[in-house]
């Protein structure tokens, strides 16, 4: 792992339909046949929410040659799942017995909900733990810093390790078992959790013991991706307005020095008319929110932020918050009447 010197619908459905209870199916919680007291392939980790990010770090995961456990509400989600040799469990509670788990839901509230209601991993009440003492629960939602605080405080109560590991990457990378962690927290939580960091990332930094560092870094993170987003569709429109082929913008910016990791990732989902969704809209809205709302705290300026948090909520506004966090361009659209490549029929 490296330290910092070293080195929607389907996100919006994985937010909305992961919760405690899974679709009808028949399965058995870990055994204690599945548990290992030490760090190796032996080890059983779960995963909470296998959606666009989640499936992906499963299945790496899995490939990796650990006992991997799922849970989701969406029966073909598990089934599919079950078919590539994972487990699906009917509810959170019944990820318990594994080592580690990862709570791979899209913010705080849904968090909170698959950890501690009444069929949530540890239940509502610190006095009848489920997870055995020195567990490891990885908390991978994109949240305020002081919410990672305080989650990580209430996880204790239960005498387990909270690791503050907000990810980047999108479904892609989760797949490849390729993801970058942004993390934070007790140095005997990462040394427990080694091999499975190890199956889904190609970077994993070590921020310090405390969490909310994680999420401070991510929360930058995010800035920066969705200012970009929001840069290059505005580039996009102009260009397209003032008569340019999009196509041959899209090839010369992407060689310039114009160009960005979003830009190169994002435009051609415009240039063929398709907002299927990786990262919807609305997850910027949240995320630009969580931005400004911490940094009016300090306080601190973010004009630029604030400028792109408004075109994603025109957009969402629009009837496109479900749509790829691409069509915040429609913002453009509708404001200027320019026509957008349309998606072969």
């Amino acid at each position: 792992m490296n330290t910092p010197k070293q080195d929607v619908r389907a996100d919006q459905h994985e937010a909305a339909q992961t919760g405690l209870q899974a679709a009808s199916i028949t399965t058995d919680a870990p055994s204690d046949a599945c548990l290992s007291a030490g760090h190796g392939p032996n080890q059983s980790f779960g995963v909470i929410g296998l959606g666009a990010m989640g499936y992906g770090v499963a299945s790496s995961l899995l490939r990796a040659g650990f006992e991997v456990w799922g849970c989701d509400l969406r029966h073909a989600t598990l089934a599919a799942f079950q078919k590539l040799g994972g487990r699906g469990v009917a509810q959170a509670a019944d990820l318990a017995r594994c080592d580690a788990v990862m709570i791979m839901v899209v913010n705080a509230a849904q968090t909170e909900a698959v950890l501690f209601e009444t069929a949530g991993l540890l239940g509502p009440d610190p006095a009848q733990p489920r997870m055995r003492p020195g567990s490891v629960i990885l908390a991978c939602a994109t949240v305020a810093p002081e919410q990672a605080r305080a989650l990580a405080c209430r996880i204790a109560d239960y005498g387990v390790i909270m690791l503050d590991t907000p990810v980047s990457g999108g479904p892609a990378k989760a797949a490849q078992g390729s993801m970058t962690v942004m993390g934070s927290g007790p140095k005997e939580g990462f040394d427990k959790v080694k091999p499975l960091l190890d199956a889904v990332s190609a970077k994993c930094y070590q921020l310090g013991d405390a969490a909310g560092l994680g999420s401070t870094v991510k929360m930058v993170n995010q800035l920066l991706a969705g200012v970009h987003i929001a840069a290059a569709a505005e580039a996009m429109a102009l260009g397209i307005r003032s008569g340019a082929d999009p196509q041959a913008l899209y090839e010369v910016i992407s060689n310039s020095a114009g160009n960005s990791w979003m830009f190169e990732n994002r435009v051609p989902h415009i240039l063929q008319g398709d907002y299927t969704p990786l990262s919807a809209v609305n997850i910027f809205v949240k995320d630009l929110g969580i931005v400004l709302d911490s940094a009016r705290k300090l306080p601190f300026p973010l004009p630029l932020s604030a400028t792109a948090h408004q075109m994603y909520l025109a957009a969402s506004a629009a009837g496109h918050g479900l749509d790829d966090d691409a069509a915040v361009i429609q913002f453009f659209a509708k404001l200027t009447g320019i026509e957008l490549p349309r998606k072969p029929s």
